[in-house]
């Protein structure tokens, strides 16, 4: 009885001393008695690692490093060229060839399962660059809807490419890891502009015009890919064979302890589903997902300036570029102050800006410098819009679950985007550039009532929590309680 009532003493100040940890903003990872006890959330072997080591700050940045130089490139690979064939088809031939009058983006709903990472992406990978392959041989408009689809599904690489990132890295080090291949998308928005210039020269070889070569080369190219994809990705940190096993224990302890004294749930089970499902804050940030996310799709698909298809290729560049300077710069700081709010509501005002600039009678010159604010508040504020729930959801399926439907939902943006932007209403696309604005300003009411609810809520968790300590008492419930509330947990502190 004396050794469980001095076991329970020393649970229980650890706990205390765990829940203060939690509310400092510069934690110190010197304490690792948490890991004691570890079975209970062990997930893949993990509990039978070592106690992780004690490490510096310099050594823990040297840590990430190594981790981010074996995952980084080759997701960024994979998202790169997921990205490559968006909207260079249409300068070429294929609204003309194909009777459009409008590009029908039919965007999948994902639903998360547990696959190995290293054979499910590059099975999708390879599934994707077949079906880009076909979609440069369909002769009609039916054939390309069907196609579309299929591809659709197989290209939903993205919420998993995040989702695997979130068992890698601390929350507070995320965003910047999301914008590094997010980034690949806008430089693909630059490089697949000057891709399918070149390409563009084939047209009438084997009697296929321009925009099938984009897609049969691109495809190929996605193909060969696959077998990197395959060779290099590591599937969880407790299988990492190029870390040793106190590295892998360090990253593991870092990111199932850094918003929990217990730790977080592993295992799956059927509530997760409707933990999400019933979450307040998976739809207001679906809502806050689609304010950027519509004129990000509208801007990729679009970007006629009333010149030949070739120079307006080669227009698309300059934007991206920039758009992907601004993205590392939003990331780089939103990490480091551990805060998304304030960038997302910088990159809608951009938005703003270079909306409210095209949608006006300006000169043509003047809209072009108006699509560099769209790109760039589109691009630089999506990495947090994703980030910002993804620390916010705490366990792994119900992060998971809740950040598929955030994505997935949100990304009929794309056929929302696609479709507001009528080839009659060309050039000046005041419908689509009106309905671009709208939804921006869904985003300028949801974000303030995302902070304030936040606010309040910390708020709220500080006063009972101080309260608590001041008495001399503390909550009562078990670490396995605290782990089924995850983000509900007294704790837990919401990231703004």
């Amino acid at each position: 009885m004396s050794g469980e009532k001095k076991s329970s003493t020393l649970n229980v100040s650890i706990h205390n001393a765990s829940i203060e940890k939690a509310r400092t903003p510069d934690v110190q990872y010197e304490d690792v008695t948490r890991w004691e006890g570890s079975q209970e959330t062990d997930f893949g072997g993990e509990s039978m690692l070592p106690k992780p080591p004690t490490l510096t700050p310099e050594q823990e940045k040297r840590l990430w490093r190594k981790v981010d130089l074996r995952l980084m490139p080759i997701l960024t690979l994979m998202y790169l060229v997921s990205f490559l064939d968006r909207g260079n088809a249409r300068l070429q031939g294929l609204q003309s060839q194909l009777h459009l009058t409008g590009i029908n983006t039919i965007l999948p709903c994902l639903v998360l399962k547990k696959f190995r990472p290293s054979r499910w992406l590059p099975g999708i990978t390879v599934t994707w660059g077949i079906i880009m392959t076909l979609m440069g041989l369909v002769k009609n408009y039916p054939q390309l809807v069907g196609v579309r689809i299929c591809l659709g599904v197989a290209e939903a690489v993205f919420p998993w490419c995040v989702y695997y990132l979130t068992m890698w890295y601390p929350r507070h080090e995320l965003q910047f890891r999301i914008g590094i291949f997010v980034g690949a998308a806008s430089l693909a928005g630059a490089f697949s502009g000057l891709l399918a210039y070149g390409i563009s020269f084939m047209s009438g070889t084997r009697g296929l015009l321009g925009w099938s070569w984009i897609f049969i080369l691109e495809g190929i190219a996605t193909v060969v890919c696959r077998y990197a994809f395959h060779a290099v990705l590591v599937d969880f940190p407790v299988k990492a064979k190029f870390l040793t096993p106190e590295e892998r224990a360090f990253v593991i302890w870092r990111r199932r302890y850094e918003n929990s004294s217990v730790g977080e749930e592993e295992h799956f089970e059927t509530r997760h589903v409707w933990a999400a499902l019933s979450d307040w804050q998976v739809w207001l940030h679906i809502l806050i997902y689609m304010s950027v996310v519509v004129p990000l799709y509208g801007i990729t698909l679009f970007l006629p300036f009333g010149h030949t298809a070739a120079i307006s290729q080669l227009l698309t560049v300059p934007p991206y570029v920039f758009a992907t300077m601004v993205l590392y710069v939003f990331a780089y700081y939103s990490d480091k102050i551990k805060m998304r709010s304030p960038f997302i509501l910088a990159g809608l005002c951009m938005c703003l800006i270079g909306f409210a600039i095209n949608i006006s009678n300006a000169p043509t010159g003047v809209k072009y410098f108006g699509t560099f604010f769209c790109v760039a508040g589109s691009y630089a504020a999506f990495p947090g819009v994703v980030a910002w729930l993804g620390n916010n959801l705490a366990g792994q399926y119900k992060r998971g679950i809740g950040m598929a439907l955030h994505i997935g939902i949100g990304n009929f943006s794309g056929a929302i985007a696609a479709n507001i932007y009528r080839s009659r209403d060309s050039p000046r696309f005041i419908l689509g550039h009106g309905l671009e604005l709208m939804f921006v300003g869904i985003g300028f009411v949801c974000l303030p009532i995302a902070i304030v609810s936040y606010i309040r809520i910390n708020k709220a968790r500080d006063v009972a929590q101080r309260v608590a300590l001041e008495g001399g008492t503390k909550h009562q419930l078990t670490p396995r309680e605290i782990r089924e509330l995850g983000d509900r947990a007294p704790e837990f502190r919401y990231t703004l």
